[in-house]
């Protein structure tokens, strides 16, 4: 029982205080859905994301995206003649990234105020290499920034340790010093997450997902739209059998890792739930909020 309670940590409450923006350059891949990269945007500014920490790949998108990048001209854009994937869209990202911080982010989220500012604060406080905000997935029909500002309030010293979130997390320079960049490999399609935090856990680096900060995931939108436009049929994750044997999973290795993840699961929404009524990762489903 003690590796699970200091999975789930209630740190020392921290001072008001906001980490300068200006440290993080955030990377979205986009594929077409001009939509939610407007939205994405807008909601980034509202943040105190400036256009020029931003760097858009578009992986070849048909329906108007590069146009309308065009029209932001301090937006940093890169533009790619065929669709290469996210992970190759990550590296572009990264590797044009200049700050002691990288958020990787689909384009299909919504930031509350000051998440940036406090995941940076959170990460250098407690030491931790990769960092994600706590999450929402599902549709947004609730007062987003109400919510998200209670949340943050009543979540703010409570972190799940070994973990992040594929769908936006916060990388330190130091961890691509070590460990290096993603894995581009197509054939991991949907598994370049988990490969990059599978890799960095092994080499000892610290992941963790904090509730000093929220964001609303609409749910997958971004990887599945550029998978699809890669030929890949099966629209939730690339080829598992390859990916498992690249990263030497073996039957007995993965239903202990299956194990070991459900009862940590299980602790966390459970503790969370009872303590504060609220968890790291929650969901919106027909109305009714669901906790993970």
């Amino acid at each position: 029982m003690a590796v699970l309670t200091s999975s789930t940590q209630l740190a020392k409450p921290h001072l008001p205080q906001t980490a300068p923006v200006s440290a993080v350059t955030i990377v979205i891949p986009v594929f077409n859905q001009l939509h939610y990269t407007r939205q994405c945007l807008e909601n980034l500014n509202q943040a105190s994301i400036a256009d020029d920490q931003i760097v858009i790949v578009n992986n070849a998108s048909t329906d108007g995206t590069a146009a309308f990048l065009a029209s932001r001209p301090t937006l940093r854009a890169i533009h790619n003649a065929t669709n290469r994937g996210c992970a190759f869209a990550w590296n572009q990202g990264s590797k044009a990234s200049t700050t002691t911080w990288t958020v990787v982010s689909n384009n299909d989220v919504l930031f509350a105020p000051d998440t940036f500012s406090e995941l940076i604060h959170f990460a250098e406080e407690n030491q931790a290499d990769i960092a994600s905000p706590a999450m929402c997935e599902g549709t947004a029909d609730y007062d987003f920034p109400s919510y998200a500002a209670s949340f943050m309030q009543t979540m703010s010293e409570v972190t799940r340790w070994g973990v992040a979130s594929g769908s936006c997390f916060m990388v330190h320079r130091r961890v691509f010093e070590k460990i290096g960049f993603f894995d581009d490999d197509p054939k991991l399609g949907g598994y370049e997450d988990d490969e990059y935090f599978r890799r960095s856990r092994a080499a000892g680096l610290r992941l963790a997902i904090s509730g000093r900060s929220f964001y609303h995931h609409f749910g997958g939108t971004t990887q599945k739209s550029i998978k699809a436009s890669m030929n890949q049929p099966n629209m939730s994750l690339g080829d598992r059998t390859y990916y498992r044997k690249k990263t030497g999973q073996t039957w007995g290795k993965r239903k202990i890792a299956q194990i070991k993840h459900a009862v940590r699961i299980s602790w966390w929404r459970n503790t969370e739930q009872l303590r504060h009524r609220h968890t790291l990762h929650e969901k919106r489903i027909a109305g009714e909020w669901h906790y993970c």
